[in-house]
């Protein structure tokens, strides 16, 4: 399996901006799926979106399209999360997680092989 850090987070004011990166350690990095998903205090952990291996294909939570954009480049052992417009309700613990099975089980967000330990978000109003 692949380590994996997160970091970027941090506090920003409603209406800005930010882009969290997860690098992985491990030469097959560029073979694993991988995702991001957020839990808010006191809520469900839930999917945010994910990415294939090899980058061409991607999905995006539906509320948040438009919004937040998933990205990897696999030279530089990285998957990034550009959140742009960025509400209140954005404020969670931002994980990634990473597989080698097909990207639907990354959306599923059950079983994976690999998670990070999180980076926090929080958007004031």
């Amino acid at each position: 399996q692949v380590q994996l850090v997160e970091s970027g987070g941090g506090l920003v004011q409603a209406g800005g901006s930010l882009r969290l990166s997860c690098a992985a350690s491990g030469r097959t990095f560029s073979s694993y799926a991988m995702g991001w998903f957020r839990q808010a205090p006191g809520k469900e952990r839930e999917f945010v979106a994910a990415i294939s291996w090899s980058g061409g294909s991607t999905y995006h939570r539906d509320s948040l399209k438009g919004r937040f954009t998933i990205s990897r480049d696999n030279a530089k052992n990285t998957v990034y999360l550009q959140m742009n417009s960025l509400k209140p309700e954005d404020t969670a613990v931002y994980y990634c997680a990473a597989d080698p099975g097909p990207l639907v089980k990354v959306v599923a967000g059950t079983g994976l092989g690999s998670w990070g330990q999180g980076t926090q978000v929080t958007v004031s109003s």
